[in-house]
């Protein structure tokens, strides 16, 4: 199908309520037509949106790699509804929805008309399938100062390394929404096992390269029980990391030819879209400068009010290469200004010129209209690293430390515009990490700015060691806590005068009945840049 008719489709099918009755499909009986479950997403003051994916037979990853394919019609009709009760006995929104081949089978209902700041429950149905209620939830209205916001945020799950028991915790948090911050799923085929660390559990799939292989990953992660409870607890706001295509890609920058990394990616990104609860609003035909015919935004602002705002980023699809790297190659794991004088090159770009300006101007507006905490949602650990492996300093490549210019020129923004709080959250490192921002990172007496809380993996392994990480935190003044050791997720709670940071991590990843504790607490103050531990 050329892409331009995939968009029509996709847009078509999120914004449709009722179908004409010549596009109603056959009726499928007898058929467990939801074995993925069902999530909600980007909640709005007046909708959301919600997803499912249908499948017919065994999940792909489960069963041995020959297993026959069972293919569902071109096109299912399905059937949804949105109720004020879980009985569903005051249904405020219903209509039904094509799922497409062309797209998965996956379902995408923008649904709008909602009352502010309310829970809702929802459902698919198709013959005599249904899937379990779950629960969403609408933003507050923009003019309005909740009294407190309380989401989760979490990233890096992949499925060999652990069990999904972080999941089996959060949905019980008590949660607004979860803010999922990239590496949904891993692209790697089944690794060897190597001595000392055990597997917890298998897949038959082999490394993903095209829209089937994405969509065949996308599924065996929604097989969890854990991970479909906590979509159906609340709403998901969602970006991307690396893995989502290939690991540590850069823009147009893979590993391999670059023509077959580009035919990847773009398979990836249509299966991204296609598994997550994003408006079709986030297919985007011809971005400027990406050398690629298409491509899905997915930083964008998300409000709670006055109370809060996300800018959620992406600092996977717009950037420029790692550092001397080498083209078709994976990048260096470190590199020192000494032996690589790109890496102060001004010109370089975590974020792309376009999102650049886009962050910046958002954060204008943010101290323009007293938006009380300004959220930079992004994927990885925003602070400095100075690793010092060698007489010179050594960063990673790969995080900001890696494109320095490019965080100078957003925290001179930050300095410029000052927001009235700005708190960084990420991920994709597998360790916890507890920062104050300087306004100048070249200069460690420079005044703190803002705060920052990189969170741990859901299960992905860590390879680095608490000496290791310790001397980090010695070597880096600004790094008030580090721990490699530990997975799980973190909990914030915000009101108008503070933030609270509650770090949650399981006691036994190879688990999937582990219990969860707290490992460290933090708050900041309103006005108050800089994390306390409390």
């Amino acid at each position: 199908m050329h892409r331009r008719e995939l968009l029509r489709l996709a847009a078509a099918a999120a914004t449709a309520t009722s179908l004409p009755r010549w596009s109603w499909s056959a009726t499928l009986t007898q058929r467990a037509l939801f074995p993925l479950g069902v999530a909600s997403g980007s909640p709005a003051p007046d909708g959301v949106v919600l997803w499912t994916r249908l499948l017919d037979g065994p999940v792909p990853g489960t069963v041995p790699a020959d297993t026959p394919r069972v293919s569902l019609p071109d096109s299912v009709t399905v059937r949804w509804e949105v109720a004020e009760d879980e009985n569903f006995r005051r249904i405020v929104r219903q209509g039904e929805a094509n799922a497409l081949a062309a797209l998965g089978h996956a379902v995408h209902v923008d649904v709008t008309g909602l009352k502010p700041d309310s829970w809702y429950c929802y459902r698919f149905m198709h013959g005599d399938a249904v899937t379990p209620t779950a629960r969403t939830r609408t933003a507050p209205a923009p003019d309005a100062m909740p009294e407190k916001i309380r989401f989760a945020f979490a990233s890096c799950q992949r499925w060999e390394h652990g069990h999904y028991a972080a999941y089996r915790h959060m949905q019980h948090e008590d949660l607004d929404l979860v803010l999922f911050l990239g590496d949904y799923i891993y692209e790697y085929a089944m690794p060897k096992t190597q001595p000392g660390q055990a597997l917890a559990r298998t897949h038959s799939l082999a490394a993903a390269k095209t829209l089937d292989d994405y969509r065949d990953r996308y599924a065996l992660y929604r097989t969890d029980e854990h991970l479909q409870a906590a979509h159906c607890a609340c709403p998901w706001i969602v970006t991307w990391d690396d893995h989502e295509v290939q690991d540590d890609y850069a823009g147009l920058s893979g590993v391999g030819d670059a023509q077959a990394f580009l035919a990847r990616r773009n398979a990836a990104y249509q299966a991204f879209y296609e598994n997550m609860p994003l408006r079709a609003s986030v297919l985007r035909h011809g971005l400027q400068g990406l050398g690629t015919p298409d491509a899905v935004q997915v930083h964008a602002r998300h409000d709670w009010g006055r109370l809060l705002r996300f800018h959620v980023l992406d600092t996977r699809q717009y950037r420029n290469p790692q550092a001397c790297r080498t083209p078709g190659e994976k990048p260096q794991g470190a590199v020192s200004p000494a032996q690589c004088p790109a890496l102060i090159d001004p010109a370089r770009s975590m974020l792309g010129t376009e999102q650049e300006d886009w962050l910046m101007q958002g954060l204008a507006q943010d101290a323009g209209t007293d938006t009380r905490w300004s959220v930079l949602a992004q994927q990885t650990i925003f602070s400095q690293r100075n690793y010092r492996l060698a007489p010179e300093e050594s960063y990673s490549g790969d995080t900001w430390d890696g494109y320095p210019a490019s965080r100078q020129r957003l925290l001179n923004a930050i300095s410029s515009t000052r927001p009235r709080n700005t708190v960084f959250v990420g991920g994709d490192i597998h360790q916890n990490y507890v920062c104050r921002v300087l306004a100048d990172f070249a200069a460690p007496q420079s005044p703190v700015i803002a705060s920052e809380f990189c969170g741990t993996s859901i299960s992905s392994r860590s390879n680095a060691t608490q000496h290791r990480t310790q001397k980090i935190i010695d070597d880096n003044p600004h790094v008030l806590f580090a721990r490699p050791d530990k997975r799980g997720y973190a909990i914030v709670d915000v009101t108008p005068k503070q933030w609270t940071t509650t770090l949650r991590v399981v006691d036994d990843v190879m688990r999937a009945d582990s219990g969860v504790s707290t490992l460290a607490r933090f708050v900041v103050n309103d006005g108050v840049p800089g994390p306390r531990a409390v």
